[in-house]
């Protein structure tokens, strides 16, 4: 649970401490106050990276030479610290009393799970959409699986390099710890998807009184799965591959496909079925986190307004008491007991517990 959040100079805030408490926490304020960036916040010390930039100097409030992020929480039992410092060159990352030189440190530390408008894009969205949301799922619980990404595409980074230059130098080395990395890759998303799938039945029965029904579904760009098959496949690529200069093949072109009732999602769900899909996906990636990593997840939502209609909602907020601590923007007024946080121009109005 995080007790309370320090923000300096990130994005419109310049200095504020928001407390939050144990349950729903509400955040109330015009378009534009702040609102999404306290999710922001809390999702990058919880990730490493924001969901609305790729470029930490974008975070830096305006004018300001830095920024500086902290969440103060309580996991196992101890009070704990996470902080994030960066002044346009240099990053400074502490847990605690331990300082970390990379963001990818932060991974399963404060394991939480976003919910948000962008999440549409599992449906209508590219593959690297999907693939971001396995990366994520699976490098908040699994080392492993983090440490084995950066191999790959490490890797695939030299292969490349070799493949523009149109050498088949050194390249078997480098196909050899690709093999690796992908073959470990492709069984952990096949198993995450296998897993949510599950539960993902369950929360649309929940959902949409048990009318909806959605299937998951991996889409590697390589069937096979042994070490030397796959090896193979990069050296029986190679010819096409040195004309093109880039790797066709691989764990960075995997996908996932949604089915409703057997047929594309995409074009044949409508826009309430999506969100439903998607709203029982997050809930379901909560319930595989939390398993995982033996720790409640921090669930975030945003615009919690805009996601489901008003049958779908409700149906949502029965659910709502099984998710731990939750930090969530509206427009609505939930009527639910929960903290009323009002937020306006990067500054905290007011803090309150409403009890309805």
């Amino acid at each position: 649970m995080i007790t309370y959040l320090v923000l300096r100079n990130f994005r419109n805030y310049t200095e504020e401490q928001i407390h939050f408490t144990d349950g729903l926490n509400l955040i109330h304020g015009p378009n534009g106050a702040g609102k999404t960036t306290v999710l922001e916040a809390i999702y990058f010390l919880s990730t490493g990276r924001s969901f609305r930039t790729l470029h930490l100097k974008d975070l830096i409030q305006k004018g300001k030479s830095y920024f500086f992020v902290e969440a103060h929480f309580t996991k196992d039992g101890v009070d704990q610290t996470l902080s994030v410092g960066f002044d346009g060159v240099q990053r400074k990352i502490h847990h605690n009393q331990t300082a970390f030189s990379s963001l990818s440190d932060l991974l399963g530390i404060l394991p939480s799970v976003l919910f948000a408008p962008k999440d549409h894009a599992l449906i209508t969205g590219s593959p690297s959409d999907r693939r971001r949301f396995l990366n994520i799922q699976l490098a908040q619980t699994d080392p492993l699986y983090v440490y084995h990404l950066m191999r790959y595409h490490k890797a695939m980074k030299h292969r490349n390099a070799l493949l523009k230059k149109r050498t088949e130098t050194t390249m078997k080395s480098f196909e050899e710890v690709m093999a690796i990395s992908a073959r470990f890759l492709m069984i952990k998303r096949r198993e995450l998807l296998s897993t949510l799938q599950k539960k993902l039945e369950y929360y649309c029965q929940i959902l949409s009184q048990e009318n909806d029904q959605f299937k998951l579904s991996y889409a590697p760009s390589i069937a096979i799965h042994k070490e030397n098959e796959i090896e193979a496949l990069y050296k029986k690529s190679r010819s096409k591959e040195l004309i093109l200069g880039t790797t066709l093949f691989g764990p960075h072109r995997d996908d996932f496909s949604i089915a409703f009732h057997g047929k594309e999602a995409k074009t044949y769900a409508s826009e309430g079925q999506k969100r439903t899909a998607i709203a029982a996906l997050k809930m379901a990636e909560w319930d595989v986190l939390a398993e995982k990593s033996e720790a409640t997840p921090i669930l975030c939502i945003d615009d919690f307004g805009i996601h489901l209609d008003r049958n779908r909602v409700s149906a949502l907020h029965d659910q709502l008491k099984n998710f731990g601590q939750i930090i969530l923007t509206t427009p609505l007024d939930l009527g639910l007991e929960s903290a009323i946080i009002s937020i306006s121009e990067g500054q905290v109005q007011n803090s309150s517990k409403a009890l309805r």
